[in-house]
Order: structure tokens, then C-alpha cells, then sequence
């Protein structure tokens, strides 16, 4: 089992002061970018990680920079959050090397993830990801079904439920237990993210990365990016370094 989990990796520009709640670690593949949260001076950094909901900023034009947005509620995000005593962790130029060493965004997307996150909370945090929750094998299954379905498939509460043989109720619950976001969040949000995130990356077009990935339109699409991420679907499609 992997967090959920957004990567993309290309040059980096502007941005204006935002926060989203979901953490995410931004590191330069090499050289260096600024920094500034709330109202603090700009700082430079070969990478940062935030702190969920923290007002930030960050300059990073022309720089080629991996970013990594992960659920602050996973087993991961709770570890990465221990090793943050502020609102952004500035990042040394050992542990963005480390970080961005053979760190290829549709692999951290898939089961590889599991190790580079294991990998970067280590680092990090001084120990490893400490499981607050055992993952009941039904809803392992649940996962595994979601990661296959087409988006146009029947995921609702009382289909998914038949499939692995559980109660509905014993579902919703098992699942939230096991997993740390609720079941109806992890479908509407993140693993059509995901989906979407993929989409772009190939050189979807924003319309059909949208209707891949199971939203109503781009603009639906558009505005859950914003809320969970700060930024907009095209904000991840990797550019040219």
C-alpha cells in the first residue's frame, strides 16, 4: 500500500501565495529555489517540504523540480509531518540529491512509490513510517479494484461492498480504519487525481484527462485541483527541461 499520492517533474516558474491541504515536497533536480511563507522574507533552497495548509510562495523559474503532493492524514504523511517544526522544512542539498535520485513520477504513482516515500521519511524524520493502523485484507482488495476499474465503472458504495463481501456499513468503516481518508474522499479526490495527473502527463488534452479520470468536466476537474493541490491540471504536465 502506497499514500496517495500526486508527481511531476519539469521547469518550474511562479507562484503566488497559496496553501492547499494536502503536503507536498518540491526539490530542484539541481541548483536552487525561493521560498517565502505568510508574510516571511524569501529564502533560497534546493527543496522544501509543507506543513498541510500553510500560506507559501515559491520562485523556481527555469529550474527543473520534482513535486510530490501527498495526503497528510496517510501513515507517510503523519511520519513526513513529525520531521516538520515549521510551516515549510528547507531541504539541504544532500537530501534533495537523495530525494530526486531516480525519482520518476509515473513510477512513484505506482507500487515503486511505496519505497521512495519509505525512503524519503526515513530520511527525514530520523525513522521509518510507523503504521498507525493494520490494513483489513478486504479493503486491499477494495484498493486493487479501484486501481483496475475504468472510470465509467459502478463504485458505488453497494456495488464495491458486494464485490469484496462486506456490509456497506462495515465497508465505510474498515476502509477510513484501514487507509486514513474515507472511502468517498479517496474516490472523488484522489485516485481520480491520479487518474487525471496520468492523463496529463501523457499529452491528454485537459478536456480528455478530465473524462479519463471520471469528472464531470475540465471545470470540475480544475476546481478539485485547485482546492486539494493549489494548483491547476496544467501545473502538472511535465515541460521540456
Amino acid at each position: 500500500m502506497w499514500p496517495p499520492l500526486l508527481a511531476t517533474r519539469g521547469v518550474g516558474g511562479e507562484s503566488a501565495a497559496h496553501a492547499h491541504h494536502a503536503m507536498h515536497i518540491v526539490a530542484c533536480i539541481e541548483g536552487q529555489l525561493s521560498v517565502s511563507t505568510g508574510n516571511a522574507s524569501w529564502q533560497s533552497a534546493a527543496g522544501l517540504v509543507t506543513a498541510p495548509n500553510v500560506v507559501h510562495a515559491i520562485r523556481a523559474p527555469g529550474v527543473e523540480i520534482l513535486l510530490v503532493f501527498l495526503e497528510p492524514e496517510s501513515d507517510a504523511g503523519v511520519s513526513l509531518r513529525a520531521a516538520i517544526n515549521a510551516p515549510v522544512r528547507i531541504l539541504t542539498d544532500v537530501e534533495r540529491d537523495r530525494i530526486v535520485r531516480d525519482a520518476v513520477p509515473d513510477a512513484l504513482m505506482r507500487a515503486p512509490g511505496a519505497d521512495w516515500t519509505r525512503d524519503v521519511v526515513a530520511m527525514l524524520s530520523g525513522s521509518e513510517i510507523v503504521p498507525r493502523r493494520k490494513v483489513h485484507p478486504r479493503i486491499k482488495k477494495v484498493i486493487g479494484l479501484l486501481r483496475s476499474m475504468p472510470p465509467e465503472a459502478d463504485t458505488s458504495l453497494e456495488s464495491l461492498a458486494t464485490a469484496v463481501g462486506l456490509s456497506p456499513g462495515r465497508l465505510m468503516h474498515a476502509f477510513t480504519e484501514s487507509i486514513g481518508v474515507p472511502l468517498r474522499p479517496y474516490l472523488q479526490q484522489w485516485l481520480k487525481l491520479q487518474r487525471a495527473a496520468g492523463g496529463i502527463a501523457s499529452g491528454m488534452s485537459l478536456a480528455a484527462a478530465a473524462q479519463a479520470a471520471g469528472f464531470a468536466d475540465s471545470a470540475h476537474m480544475s476546481r478539485t485541483f485547485r482546492r486539494m493541490l493549489g494548483a491547476t491540471p496544467s501545473a502538472l504536465r511535465p515541460r521540456p527541461s
